[in-house]
């Protein structure tokens, strides 16, 4: 296929990337659509396979036990509307290190709503633009689980932007296991950033819907048994992304960028506004307290995603995150009818602070720094007890060439003091969440930082992906170790890391 010949038919497409890529590894189908989240560095990936004794260049850690795990959507078949990414069913990439030596594995989550498609061999889905027509899909929206993935209950837990039902994983094949079910939860709808308690193995959870009650939050045993739920009173639908949590407490997220409830029953699709008369709400309730304990605070309009850490810090609670004061930024006529994704999916946010003072109810917030990053992660040890570092990925302002959402470098932030260190993936190249990846023995006496970084890379200009392991003390130094992947990883959502102890460990006291 010639690239030039299709610039022309590809407006959107030259917008995000400048030309048409072509990829044999890739269906064909997309070249019949103007998305940019169909084409460069999102275009699907239809090859499953494992591969041992990846090519390593660099010095890799010896002491580097455990795996890399990333998420995202990879759709199968053409959609039957307009699409967007979080419709791209869900497939999972694990780079595994162990004993010196590097593997990877990627398949597809098999969910019900894949399983139909595959076996119409079609798109039934209206998609998340709909139009809706719920005859022809018992599923509705398509639950994909692309989103998240975490490590709970000795497996690994796949889930989707919109509470879906979330999805076991085997952490070895990464073979699909069926819905992961809360034994004692009726509901199995979970949203896409329920949490790990690494300290106490629990899992912290909600999920939200269209009617009431509006949101529910609870937490489940480490090994998968529901231990308390509780509603929680909203004053109508929302659209919470995430929540944080202390040794103590849980903070759930109230946000005035929800759909119009009207809008949907009428006309049977979603117009999500940012309402900025609305404050933002905070609810903070202790982690096994009922719906009458919660305390809500009130701060400035905004919208969330995405979480670093939270702690107690005497009266106070601490939550640092990434805050977005314009979560439908640069919406262009030129883009048409994928005008509201393409706007929503280039995301505008930067790092930040809130106190809440449980005893006075006073509220402070600001900007740890003003540089636009997201995808934030931090050493999942020190998660829920005061901790100095997260590690973001820089995403590019639509002035800066930032057409769809992608991520130039890793940034490390020190957010008692805002200053940050930066590596550049390169030009062309589009990296992925990053994760902390302890040590093997790590506990809260030993240095915050000391452990590693681990994320992948897709370089445009050959179409060679990457795992670039990172020494998390000294970012700026660039990676320690480059380990080569087998195929082309398109752009994704989340990534988690299980460590050595949990994964090979565990699954060998299982097997005996």
């Amino acid at each position: 296929m010639s690239v030039d010949t299709h610039l022309r038919e590809y407006p959107a497409v030259k917008r995000a990337y400048g030309s048409v890529a072509a990829f044999d590894d890739a269906p064909q189908w997309i070249y019949e659509l103007d998305n940019p989240y169909l084409h460069g560095a999102c275009a699907p990936t239809l090859n499953e396979m494992e591969v041992e004794n990846l090519e390593i260049t660099g010095q890799l850690p010896a002491d580097l036990q455990g795996a890399y795990f990333r998420n995202g959507p990879n759709p199968v078949h053409q959609p039957k509307n307009r699409f967007h990414p979080f419709d791209g069913d869900g497939m999972v990439h694990g780079v595994y290190f162990r004993d010196g030596k590097v593997s990877y594995r990627n398949r597809y989550i098999q969910t019900a709503a894949l399983k139909q498609e595959q076996a119409e061999d079609r798109s039934v889905s209206p998609g998340v633009m709909g139009p809706f027509d719920y005859s022809v899909s018992p599923f509705g929206i398509k639950d994909t689980a692309n989103t998240d993935i975490l490590w709970y209950a000795g497996d690994l837990m796949a889930l989707w932007y919109n509470a879906g039902h979330p999805y076991r994983l085997d952490s070895q094949t990464l073979a699909t296991q069926g819905h992961f079910q809360l034994d004692g939860r009726a509901q199995l709808r979970l949203s896409a950033h329920s949490k790990t308690d690494w300290q106490t193995g629990e899992l912290l959870f909600f999920d939200y819907g269209d009617e009431p009650p509006y949101m529910t939050y609870g937490v489940a045993s480490p090994d998968g048994r529901l231990l308390h739920e509780v509603a929680i009173d909203l004053p109508g639908p929302r659209l919470p992304h995430d929540i944080g949590f202390t040794s103590n407490y849980t903070v759930l997220h109230d946000l005035p960028f929800f759909h119009d409830m009207e809008v949907l029953r009428k006309h049977k699709y979603r117009v999500l506004t940012f309402h900025k008369d609305i404050p933002t709400r905070f609810g903070i309730i202790p982690r096994f307290g009922s719906g009458d304990q919660i305390r809500w605070f009130e701060c400035e309009p905004c919208y969330i995603l995405h979480v670093s850490n939270c702690w107690e810090d005497g009266d106070w609670i601490v939550m640092d995150g990434c805050r977005s004061t314009n979560p439908m930024p640069g919406a262009q006529a030129a883009d048409g009818e994928l005008a509201s994704m393409l706007a929503y999916m280039r995301l505008e946010a930067n790092a930040y602070r809130w106190r809440f003072n449980l005893r006075t109810g006073e509220v402070r917030e600001g900007d740890i720094d003003d540089l636009n990053t997201e995808f934030n992660k931090s050493n999942p040890i020190f998660q829920g007890v005061k901790s100095q570092y997260s590690y973001h990925q820089r995403i590019p302002l639509l002035h800066e060439g930032g057409h769809t959402l992608r991520f130039t470098a890793l940034v490390k932030y020190n957010n008692e003091n805002g200053s940050r260190q930066q590596w550049d993936y390169g030009p062309g190249v589009f990296g992925s969440e990053a994760v902390f990846a302890p040590k093997p023995g790590a506990d809260r006496n030993s240095a915050e930082d000391d452990g590693y970084v681990v994320t992948l890379v897709t370089d445009s200009n050959n179409w060679q992906s990457d795992c670039l392991v990172f020494d998390a003390s000294d970012i700026e130094q660039g990676p320690i170790a480059r380990v080569r992947l087998p195929q082309r990883v398109s752009h994704g959502f989340h990534a988690t890391w299980a460590s050595g102890e949990d994964l090979f460990n565990h699954r060998a006291d299982a097997e005996s």
